[in-house]
């Protein structure tokens, strides 16, 4: 069963904008925040969420109760009301698109329309959630758009100080720092603002991806910061990784060809501490595919070369585990190696940017010769490095499906803080509705 169809613990509730294929949704929902409400824009990632429990909320304002459907709201945040939630909401979660900011993209930053940070603080205003979850790429503290971070987390810390609509976001900036050196008459319109930057392979995501992720917490009720940010510390690093290479831990786990073997043990760094410093090793796309957390044991079956001719191949009754032909390596586009974390899943122009969605296997071009055979990722391999379980559904056609996994943030990873966040509203002193 879906994990978004299944029950919390208790009853904490959330809303997502920009809820996409799910996977902080997920994560959120994993931390035991039920569901009032989800928006997304895209028509197939609105698809992919209907086909995991999501229903239409149509233009009825209610609050849904436990065990109902979550009710979505497919189309434009900006014309979405949600005054109805006011007081009812612990958390508001989602990741404004990053296109602005990527880069990987145009990078207008706040000059492109495609610009929703202004719609999670009309949220905040909306519905005075406890706590914010918010995900965007690192392209956001490069120096052409640091001074527009800066303002985005201060507008997060006090987004009841409104702005002109005719006043430059300069300008709005120069009136929050002002309004900062007061004290706020009423402190659950204040916010406390922490910004971190992750990899998520360092919190066991099989996938280098780097992002901020922006919380922030309603300044009433006192949680504690500090504590917060211990508990989003990562757990996992590279050398643990190597690690576990040279005392075989991980060689354990996989059968693979010697020769496998030592092209990956060949890339140790010879200056690799071999006294543990209490991480865990980084999980490989090996691992991926082999299974792990929800998928533990249940290793995805290998896609035969005869079969790259995009039909449904259910070895072992996976979806979305289709060969896929005409897969190149090619200068700058360097492919996947099973023995590291999977390079960073992109939603890219068509789905499959370069060598990104590429992957080098075992097998090799010609018995005994040295250069071994590539092919594309699968969908389903490339959902399991973003740590979707297996019973996600996804849909739409095989690029759609690839977009929404590289638009999402990756399952594990959000778990992670929505578990933080959802700790330091039980421990907050002035926890309350």
């Amino acid at each position: 069963m879906s994990e978004l169809q299944e029950e919390p613990k208790q009853d904490r509730t959330g809303v997502e904008l920009f809820a996409g294929a799910g996977g902080l949704a997920m994560a959120v929902h994993g931390a035991g925040f039920r569901p009032l409400l989800f928006n997304e824009f895209a028509p197939r990632a609105c698809q992919t969420l209907e086909a995991n429990g999501a229903k239409l909320r149509g233009d009825e304002e209610r609050i849904p109760e436990p065990g109902e459907p979550w009710p979505l709201v497919a189309g434009d945040v900006q014309d979405l009301d949600m005054g109805y939630l006011l007081g009812r909401v612990d958390v508001l979660a989602g990741g404004p698109p990053c296109q602005p900011f990527s880069l990987g993209g145009i990078a207008k930053g706040d000059e492109d329309k495609r610009n929703m940070f202004p719609q999670m603080f009309k949220a905040m205003r909306q519905i005075r959630p406890k706590a914010v979850i918010c995900e965007n790429v690192v392209g956001l503290l490069r120096p052409s758009f640091k001074p527009y971070l800066d303002y985005i987390l201060r507008e997060m810390e006090m987004p009841f100080e409104l702005r002109d609509p005719n006043t430059a976001w300069q300008k709005h900036d120069e009136n929050l720092i002002d309004a900062r050196r007061k004290a706020a008459s009423d402190p659950s319109e204040r916010y406390k603002v922490v910004m971190t930057r992750v990899n998520a392979a360092d919190y066991g995501v099989p996938q280098i991806r780097h992002r901020i992720i922006i919380v922030a917490f309603r300044e009433d009720l006192g949680v504690d910061i500090d504590q917060f940010e211990e508990d989003v510390l990562p757990q996992y690093s590279e050398e643990a990784l190597y690690r576990s290479m040279l005392d075989d831990s991980y060689w354990e786990r996989h059968d693979v060809d010697p020769r496998v073997r030592a092209r990956a043990m060949a890339r140790i760094p010879k200056d690799v501490p071999l006294d543990s410093d209490g991480s865990k090793p980084w999980r490989t796309f090996r691992d991926a595919i082999a299974g792990i957390d929800e998928n533990e044991g249940k290793p995805l079956p290998k896609i035969p070369w005869d079969r790259l001719d995009r039909r449904e191949y259910r070895a072992g009754g996976f979806t979305d585990h289709i060969g896929w032909p005409d897969a190149r390596i090619y200068k700058g586009h360097t492919p996947n190696e099973l023995d590291r974390p999977a390079k960073t899943v992109k939603a890219g122009v068509h789905g499959v940017p370069g060598g990104e969605s590429v992957m080098l296997t075992d097998d090799l071009e010609t018995p005994g010769g040295t250069t071994y055979r590539h092919r594309y990722m699968t969908v389903r391999e490339t959902a399991r490095v973003m740590t979707f379980p297996d019973d996600w559904k996804l849909e739409g056609p095989r690029g759609e499906k690839m977009r929404q996994l590289g638009n999402a943030v990756p399952v594990k990873l959000g778990a992670v803080f929505a578990d933080a966040v959802a700790k330091a509203l039980d421990r907050a002193p002035g926890r309350r509705p």
